[in-house]
């Protein structure tokens, strides 16, 4: 199992595929298979039965997961930036590696 550098919660660019260029927050990380979801990238139709929660079914839009090498963090000022650790005091941090600030 790998080590991630991009977490839930991220701001995060898409660098490469169909969707280069698209900008969103990460919803979840599935670390076994490498692939990050993305919020409003890499949109799916996907046909539902009638169940209780939505008992019409239909064709429901909805994300799918992205490679994680596909993606790279965005700073605050929004520019694309690679992730470094560092041990600041007793915690371990990450960091841009273009703008230098803790993440």
């Amino acid at each position: 199992m790998t080590k991630l550098k991009i977490k839930t919660g991220d701001t995060v660019k898409v660098i490469a595929g169909d969707h280069k260029g698209s900008e969103g927050v990460v919803q979840k990380v599935l670390i076994e298979k490498n692939k990050a979801i993305v919020e409003g990238v890499n949109m799916v139709k996907k046909h539902t039965k009638p169940s209780a929660q939505n008992p019409q079914g239909g064709i429901v839009e909805k994300e799918a997961a992205i490679h994680i090498s596909n993606l790279s963090l965005l700073t605050s000022k929004g520019e694309t930036t690679r992730v470094g650790y560092r041990v600041e005091g007793d915690k371990k941090v990450r960091f841009s590696t273009k703008s230098n600030e803790v993440i």
